[in-house]
C-alpha cells in the first residue's frame, strides 16, 4: 500500500467529516426518513463483490420498502470505506458490505488497528464465497500439484511466484506453503490477479496464488494450468482440478463477503436486512448470475457471520503474526 496516499486520503475524509458535521448528520437523518440505505463497498466498480453488491441492492429494496443505492468508497486497501461506516449513524442509513479478509487481516497487519470488527460493526449476514487457485505455465512439467512441487525443489532459482496484493489471503497462504513445503519462496505483489496471468504465460513467474474465477478461462484456453483449488472441497468451476489438501497440505483458504451496520444499530432492522438479504441469495436467477462470476452465494443468520469471522481470525492469527508483516499508520 503507498502510505503517503493513504494517509493523505485519510486527513481529507477527516477534514472533510469534520468541517462538514452537522451537514452530514443532517443528511442522515434525512436518508433515515426517506427511508434511503447505501451499501458502502470499498473496492472499485465492476468486479465481483461489486455485482454481488448491486444485484442484491436491486432485490432487497422492494423487500425492505426502501431505496437502496450501491456506492464506491475507495482506497487503503479497504479501510475508506470501512472507516465511513463505522463512523455513521447507526440508523439504516449506511451498510457495510465487504471482504471477510479486509475485517479480519486490516486489525492484523496495522501497527494500530484502525478499527475493532466485533465493538464497531453488527453482524447481518454470509452473503458469498470465493475461491483461490494456485496457478502455473504450461511449460512446467508438472500436472498437479504434487509434481510441481517436485520441479520447484529441482529448480531453486525459479521461486517466484505472484500474489494479488501484500497482505492479502494469497500473500500469506504462500508464507503457509513456504513453510509446509521447506521451500524458499520468492512473493511478487502486483494489482489484481490479470498481471499475474500475463507474467505466469510470460514465463516470468513460476507460478501464481489468484482468485479462481480470474484464473478459469485462462485454464480452459490452456494458457495456464490449474493444480489446486485452496477450498474444502472441489469447486463446482473447476472439478476436475484437486484442492491442496488432497496434494497432502493441511491448508483451507477460501474467502467470502459479508455485511454489516454501524455498532449500536436496531438489531430489529439488522434482523430484516439479513433475512431479505438471505432471501435474495436463494432465488434461483440471482444464484446464476452470482455463480457466472465465480461466487458462490451462503446467506447466513447474523451469529453465522460472527462465527465464521472468529475461525477465520483464529486459523490466520498466528500465520500472520509470524509473517512479521504489518502497515505503518
Amino acid at each position: 500500500m503507498d502510505r503517503r496516499k493513504f494517509i493523505a486520503g485519510c486527513l481529507g475524509g477527516c477534514l472533510g467529516g469534520y468541517l462538514g458535521l452537522p451537514l452530514l448528520a443532517q443528511a442522515g437523518e434525512a436518508q433515515a426518513q426517506a427511508g434511503l440505505t447505501k451499501i458502502i463497498f470499498p473496492f472499485a466498480a465492476g468486479a465481483g463483490g461489486d455485482t454481488l453488491c448491486r444485484l442484491i441492492a436491486q432485490e432487497m429494496a422492494p423487500m425492505l420498502q426502501r431505496t437502496i443505492v450501491v456506492e464506491n468508497r475507495t482506497g487503503g486497501d479497504g479501510l475508506i470505506g470501512i472507516k465511513s461506516v463505522k463512523g455513521a449513524s447507526p440508523d439504516g442509513s449506511m451498510v457495510l458490505v465487504t471482504t471477510g479478509p479486509t475485517m479480519y487481516l486490516l486489525p492484523m497487519v496495522e501497527t494500530t488497528p484502525s478499527f475493532d470488527t466485533a465493538k464497531d460493526f453488527m453482524p447481518v449476514s454470509l452473503l458469498a464465497r470465493f475461491e483461490f487457485a494456485a496457478v502455473i505455465g504450461p511449460e512446467i512439467d508438472a500436472s498437479d500439484f504434487k509434481g510441481f512441487v517436485t520441479w520447484l525443489k529441482a529448480h531453486p532459482d525459479k521461486t517466484s511466484f505472484g500474489v494479488p496484493s501484500n497482505g492479502t489471503i494469497p500473500h500469506f497462504m504462500g508464507s503457509r506453503l513456504e513453510k509446509d513445503l521447506g521451500i524458499a519462496l520468492t512473493r511478487v505483489p502486483y494489482r489484481g490477479s490479470a498481471p499475474i496471468l500475463n507474467d505466469i504465460i510470460g514465463g516470468h513467474i513460476s507460478f501464481g496464488i489468484t482468485t479462481l474465477a480470474d484464473a478459469v478461462p485462462q485454464h480452459r484456453a490452456k494458457g495456464v494450468k490449474i493444480i489446486a483449488v485452496s477450498s474444502a472441497e472441489r469447486s463446482p468451476f473447476a472439478p476436475e482440478v484437486p484442492t491442496l489438501k488432497e496434494a497432502g497440505i493441511d491448508l483451507v483458504a477460501d474467502a467470502w463477503y459479508g455485511m454489516w451496520l454501524p455498532a449500536g444499530s436496531p438489531p430489529e432492522f439488522a434482523s430484516k436486512l439479513g433475512a431479505a438479504a438471505s432471501a435474495v441469495l436463494a432465488k434461483p436467477d440471482v444464484k446464476e448470475k452470482l455463480t457466472a462470476i465465480g461466487l458462490i452465494p451462503v446467506g447466513s443468520s447474523a451469529d453465522g457471520l460472527t462465527k465464521e469471522l472468529a475461525a477465520n481470525t483464529a486459523f490466520w492469527q498466528p500465520i500472520v503474526k509470524a509473517t512479521g508483516y504489518k502497515i505503518e499508520n
